[in-house]
């Protein structure tokens, strides 16, 4: 599928979400000119396929890959809130805090079970614990992906269940503001008063979060269509309860206040089916081109905006890769980090990983910086 017809069914995928998330059932007509095979790949970039096949499904039109994508979707969430109830039972035994974060609260909000489809759970945890939270997802039946190397340990249980356990919120390589603006989130919190030591956000706490989380991937490597889709879903369903004022002083002190205002004029014109402006259009159009993970080029052209339009920011870019932050080689190299001594090596480390197994992603880098 060529980029042209990749937009065109991009076009469908939102007509039919919108349809979805509003309870309105699509035109038989129109998707009877719909390449449901197309419609498929577009929606497969952006994790909708779940949420298009229960709109496909209310006109009376099942599609296999759509029917099987739904099925494994509700499959999945069914089989992680298993596992998370499981979780919590053990860290409400053990006396340690925890908040369920982004999607494992958002999903909750659709209008129907298994319509946000979820990649894992994340969920926030008292960092002082980290040792013995491995412990307890080992004796769960999972195994260990990822420990120890940033703010998050990662675990995995066949067949589906992937679960992100955060120490913190956000890196501290990340945006300082916004590292600074969430290291004492506990704070924050509210206690739940169904149990003892599970806790949330208020509202509007919770919507500065999400916020904040996709700023991250917005402005790194791009963030998808579902991203945008959560937060008309969220404004939907708790908009007239929020107070907007205080949004406006939070989020002007995490550095994201347009970005806010831009992603909310975008979701509630997409979705409510109104007219776009010129701003919404361009925001919209880096959206669908950047998928759910965002893209390598979109990564690059970020970084480079960061150094101006001088002739000099290649090469200010190409140094900032060569040369890595002290707070990055924490999290992707801790050995370096904790032996100290041996940083000068990472330098050649690094120059030869990037020749051998990450040859591929470099040589795409490196093609980009060229066109630029």
């Amino acid at each position: 599928m060529n980029k042209q017809e990749y937009r065109k069914n991009m076009d469908e995928v939102i007509y039919l979400v919108s349809c979805a998330v509003n309870g309105m059932t699509p035109d038989t007509e129109r998707i009877k000119k719909i390449n449901l095979s197309s419609l498929f790949q577009a929606a497969d970039k952006h994790m909708l396929t779940s949420i298009t096949a229960f709109a496909l499904e209310s006109a009376e039109i099942y599609d296999p890959a759509f029917t099987q994508a739904k099925g494994k979707a509700i499959r999945k969430v069914a089989a992680m809130e298993i596992d998370k109830g499981l979780l919590f039972e053990k860290l409400e035994k053990e006396k340690i805090w925890y908040l369920p974060l982004k999607g494992c609260v958002l999903k909750e909000m659709y209008p129907s079970f298994g319509m946000r489809q979820m990649s894992d759970f994340d969920i926030l945890f008292d960092s002082n614990y980290a040792n013995k939270i491995k412990e307890i997802m080992l004796e769960l039946g999972f195994s260990i992906e990822h420990f120890g190397k940033d703010n998050h340990d990662v675990y995995f249980k066949q067949p589906v269940s992937n679960f992100e356990m955060h120490t913190e919120l956000f890196e501290k390589r990340y945006k300082k503001e916004i590292y600074k603006y969430y290291q004492n989130i506990k704070n924050r919190l509210i206690k739940d008063v169904d149990n003892q030591y599970g806790y949330h956000f208020n509202n509007e706490d919770l919507y500065i979060y999400v916020i904040a989380h996709e700023y991250k991937h917005f402005s790194n490597g791009g963030t998808g269509l579902r991203s945008v889709l959560d937060t008309y879903v969220f404004l939907k369903k708790l908009g007239t309860q929020l107070d907007d004022d205080y949004i406006a002083s939070e989020t002007e002190k995490l550095g994201i206040r347009k970005f806010e205002q831009d992603n909310r004029h975008l979701a509630l014109n997409l979705f409510d089916n109104k007219e776009l402006s010129d701003e919404d259009w361009q925001m919209l159009e880096y959206i669908i081109f950047s998928g759910t993970y965002g893209t390598l080029e979109n990564s690059v052209q970020n970084k480079l905006n960061k150094y101006g339009n001088g002739k000099s920011r290649k090469t200010k870019y190409l140094v900032q890769r060569l040369l890595m932050p002290i707070d990055d080689v924490k999290v992707a190299y801790p050995f370096f980090y904790k032996h100290k001594i041996f940083l000068p090596a990472l330098f050649f480390y690094r120059i030869g990983k990037s020749l051998t197994v990450g040859r591929k992603k470099t040589k795409a880098e490196l093609k980009y910086l060229r066109k630029k």
